[in-house]
């Protein structure tokens, strides 16, 4: 009898220890987090930068105004200029005439000051920036922006034609006037002449009556 009761009490202590194992066995478990670390956002948002110039084609001596956008906050900006020859005449540089029809060709005026080919240009809180840029050659110029800090990169051509220039006085063209104001004063000469002879003849033959 004693040994029974033994035996029934331990059965019974197992039971009851066993049944909230059971329970929380039997509860959900959270899903394991498949990274440890929240992603970290980018340190600019991912914009695509811009450049452009308020006129696309200018004469060589004239200013143009490059426009950035969307570059880093704040940053300053790289700007290299590559020229490449134009192919064909440049619009407005007609050759000089001469009176007989030949052409004489004209050459470029020549500055003194020479644009430089690599400068810089800082942005504002928006990343923006303007900058004034007067080209000292001609030919079709690409601009390339470049932000130090954000690395965004953008580009934009330019195209400088020769200055529009008055056509030049040649020895030819200076013939045709002068023979002209030769030819004036000769028939002046002659109509002088033929004026004194009549007025010689009249005061002559009024003494004759």
């Amino acid at each position: 009898m004693r040994l029974s009761r033994i035996i029934m009490a331990l059965t019974v202590g197992l039971a009851v220890v066993a049944v909230p194992t059971a329970a929380g066995a039997a509860q959900p478990q959270p899903a394991p987090s498949a990274t440890t670390d929240p992603p970290q956002p980018p340190p600019y948002p991912p914009t695509v930068a811009s450049l452009t110039v308020n006129r696309p084609t200018i004469f060589l001596g004239e200013t143009v105004l490059l426009t950035g956008t969307n570059f880093g906050p704040n940053e300053t900006v790289d700007i290299s200029v590559t020229v490449t020859p134009l192919a064909a005449p440049a619009a407005g540089q007609a050759p000089a005439r001469r009176s007989d029809g030949t052409t004489v060709a004209m050459k470029p005026v020549a500055y003194q000051a020479s644009a430089p080919l690599n400068f810089t240009a800082f942005t504002n809180a928006e990343g923006r920036f303007t900058k004034s840029y007067r080209p000292s050659v001609t030919g079709l110029l690409t601009f390339t922006a470049t932000g130090r800090e954000s690395g965004r990169t953008a580009s934009t051509e330019l195209r400088v034609l020769h200055k529009k220039q008055p056509l030049p006085v040649t020895g030819d063209s200076l013939g045709t006037p002068m023979k002209l104001g030769g030819g004036l004063v000769g028939a002046g000469a002659v109509m002088l002449l033929l004026t004194l002879a009549w007025r010689r003849r009249q005061r002559f033959g009024g003494a004759a009556h």
